[in-house]
């Protein structure tokens, strides 16, 4: 597993970058010897965020595709307005977090919060929104409080993912698909209303239709929905196979024990906030599930946040996750580029 625990800093691999005599230029490293992900860019010299502009644009161009993550430290973001300003530099027009499956709060504009579960709960590592067939081809992270115990931000390349699961199971997947059952609200997940960002059944009802989601209204008012999607995805440039669903976090056995547990002695297993199971509606076994976990564990990185950091991803290429933290601690989100499976 690729780990780095420690606060050590980043080994030099190039002196600097810059793209004209003249121009601030920034210093490319990487976190530890046994990883070249992410790549770590740190300014040279002190400058404006805008005067770092084009070398930020060259980086991007160079290592995104390549590396599939990248790390701006040590760049004047002090604020969530500067933190915007860096990734519209990027991708001038951010997305919205709609049919989201975890809750947030919209910051400004469309900078949000990271998932807001509590501090105890480890989030395993996946791509953002691979549950939908749209999603985000980019995401920042930007850490603007760093907890004082634990926290981190674990990435983990999806190219390797795939790779690292067995053939028996990637065939699977790929001929039955996954299919995500969701039963919103009701105290136990995000109410539908949250969701979808209306009050409006009939617009809810539309967005299902247009995206090819079962829907149905419960007789308790509730809101339950079945999507069959993808379980592998091919990156729109550079055509390479990623592992790119979300069975391991929405299937039930995703909880602890003791929650999963308490939870089906309330509800019944139809009613569950969410499932997944083959896109047949056939269950995906445990064992199959465990052994994607340990692939995305094998190719773990994880690193200490420093205030100001932000993480750069592209969202088919590399996954992300969060470990369990104690004290404050306040991470920032943007996503932009749709793109359809």
């Amino acid at each position: 597993m690729h780990v780095n625990h420690n606060n050590t800093a980043p080994i030099p691999v190039e002196e600097t970058c810059g793209k004209a005599v003249g121009q601030p230029a920034c210093r490319v490293s990487y976190l530890a010897t046994d990883t070249e992900f992410p790549v770590v860019v740190s300014p040279t010299e002190n400058h404006s965020l805008i005067e770092h502009r084009d070398v930020i644009e060259q980086m991007v161009s160079t290592h995104l595709l390549t590396v599939g993550g990248l790390l701006f430290r040590g760049f004047p973001i002090e604020s969530t307005a500067d933190f915007e300003t860096l990734v519209k530099m990027i991708s001038p027009d951010l997305a919205s977090y709609e049919f989201g499956s975890t809750p947030r709060s919209q910051v400004h504009n469309q900078i949000y919060t990271s998932t807001e579960y509590p501090p105890h709960q480890h989030i395993p590592l996946h791509n953002e929104q691979a549950y939908t067939t749209e999603w985000p081809m980019k995401i920042w992270f930007y850490c603007a409080q760093v907890s004082p115990e634990g926290g981190y931000t674990p990435i983990a390349d999806s190219r390797q993912v795939y790779r690292h699961i067995p053939v028996r199971i990637r065939e699977r997947f790929i001929e039955k698909g996954v299919m995500y059952v969701r039963n919103y609200g009701n105290g136990l997940d995000v109410p539908w209303t949250k969701v979808f960002n209306t009050t409006d059944r009939r617009a809810v009802e539309r967005f299902c239709r247009t995206a090819g989601i079962a829907y149905e209204w419960k007789p308790d008012g509730e809101l339950r929905t079945r999507q069959v999607c993808q379980a592998v995805a091919v990156h729109p440039r550079t055509n390479e196979t990623v592992w790119f669903n979300q069975a391991h976090l929405f299937h039930v056995s995703n909880l602890e024990p003791a929650v999963r547990e308490a939870l089906l002695s309330v509800v019944s297993e139809a009613d569950l906030p969410r499932q997944a199971c083959y896109g047949d509606g056939t269950a995906i076994e445990t064992a199959v599930l465990d052994e994607i976990r340990d692939a995305y564990q094998c190719q773990a990185v994880q690193f200490p946040w420093q205030e100001g950091d932000v993480l750069m991803l592209d969202n088919m290429l590399a996954a992300h996750g969060r470990t369990p933290f104690k004290g404050p601690r306040k991470i920032l989100v943007a996503m932009a580029e749709s793109s359809k499976g």
